[in-house]
């Protein structure tokens, strides 16, 4: 991993495919998971961006579809929930990675028993995932990466992965670089230059899979990571939005 980047490049809308993390990129951070909401100005801005592409946008987001519908309602965009374990195609096709639900019900069992000595760390069920929230006690971080490893060694499905103040439990089979690769080969995204905007540990398998297809991978906020380029915050991510909208733009790094 590197800490500095150049100057993100000129992009074209018309030959580039456009992928976005949600939390953190396309919206800030919240203590907690229910308080994130997109501006309406950047769902605008992502319709018409969509519409400039022909339909190379998609959304790739460790949320599941029905909360990245939620968060940009009215859009209804090509998306990868649950890091990839849900996909809804261009043309409105659902796919997923089926996990049974004995073993979904065994692993929420054991995490909510898990996490009762813990105060102040949260768990979300996302259908085939879980959430071990700690952004409220951050002190618990290492018993709560103990417990996930612990529960996950009982089912080899699952992997841990580590995010935000948060670790989840999810199917081994997929990550957000997966997800951009089977976007990537079918239309409209195909043929297309991909560029990825990310914050997260989570992103960093997709900014691999876009540097090896020679696209442009892009890390929001600091620390070290596999991107070529950087943007600070979110408010740089909506002026670099606006910019690709403008006719004419140039380079519209921050």
């Amino acid at each position: 991993m590197q800490e500095s980047q150049q100057a993100l490049p000129e992009i074209s809308s018309e030959h580039a495919a456009f992928f976005f993390d949600l939390d953190g990129t396309l919206a800030s951070l919240q203590p907690e998971p229910d308080l994130v909401s997109v501006p309406g100005h950047v769902r605008d801005d992502l319709c018409l961006l969509h519409r400039n592409t022909s339909g190379a946008l998609a959304i790739i987001s460790g949320r599941p579809l029905a909360q990245i519908d939620a968060l940009l309602a009215p859009l209804r965009l090509p998306a990868a929930g649950i890091h990839g374990a849900e996909r809804r195609e261009t043309d409105g096709r659902l796919t997923g990675t089926p996990v049974g639900s004995s073993i979904l019900a065994a692993i929420e069992h054991s995490l909510t028993e898990g996490i009762i000595p813990l105060p102040g760390v949260v768990l979300e069920k996302k259908r085939v995932a879980f959430a071990l929230h700690y952004r409220q006690a951050p002190r618990h971080r290492d018993a709560v990466r103990a417990l996930a490893t612990q529960v996950a060694a009982h089912f080899p499905a699952l992997e841990v992965q580590q995010g935000k103040c948060v670790i989840e439990l999810k199917p081994e089979s997929v990550n957000k670089g997966v997800a951009i690769k089977k976007f990537m080969e079918s239309p409209p995204f195909a043929g297309r230059v991909p560029v990825f905007l990310g914050d997260d540990l989570t992103d960093e398998q997709g900014f691999i899979l876009v540097n090896q297809l020679k696209g442009i991978s892009v890390k929001i906020g600091e620390g070290p990571t596999h991107a070529h380029y950087r943007l600070q915050n979110n408010d740089a991510v909506y002026t670099w939005i606006k910019r690709l909208l403008s006719p004419g733009a140039g380079n519209p790094h921050s």
